[in-house]
């Protein structure tokens, strides 16, 4: 094997080199990026990731981080979607710990909010149990019975406007 006598071992500055001729470079990383980065500290899987990337503008997605069905995804696209234990709610939510009728979530524009319908067991946010409504945000955590699960915002949505 032939050595490459003009090969530097990384961090090394060449014979020669000063503080005058040595070109540094700075990478500036976008919201997108930063997104990404929190999710991937957050457990979020490359796939989920996709999904998230590919959600259009005023839609979110509510991953189910615990409960029965952990890994479920359900795409919230609509004015209104009803998560309960009926049937026929938009979110299907198998179990007794859940009402048929447990909670709405809202759009408004691209902003989505979730209110408790008067359930049973209650509607919790980001860990504690509230009346009325909640505004999500990237991120929010919503119990609903068991089932925990995570919101995540489009991310044409989140990028600031120029």
């Amino acid at each position: 094997m032939a050595e490459n006598p003009s090969a530097q071992p990384s961090g090394v500055t060449p014979e020669g080199a000063t503080e005058e001729n040595r070109q540094d470079t700075t990478v500036h990383l976008g919201a997108e990026f930063a997104a990404q980065l929190a999710a991937m500290e957050a457990g979020v899987s490359l796939d989920e990731q996709e999904a998230i990337a590919a959600l259009p503008s005023r839609s979110a997605l509510l991953i189910v981080r615990r409960g029965p069905t952990l890994g479920a995804r359900f795409l919230l696209s609509s004015d209104v979607t009803v998560a309960g234990r009926h049937p026929e709610a938009d979110i299907f939510l198998d179990d007794v710990t859940v009402s048929r009728k447990h909670a709405e979530f809202g759009r408004t524009g691209a902003s989505f909010a979730v209110r408790d319908l008067g359930s049973l067991n209650g509607t919790y946010f980001n860990g504690e149990r509230f009346d009325g409504s909640a505004a999500l945000i990237d991120g929010s955590e919503v119990q609903v019975g068991k089932f925990r699960l995570t919101f995540y915002a489009s991310r044409s949505d989140l990028l600031p406007s120029e």
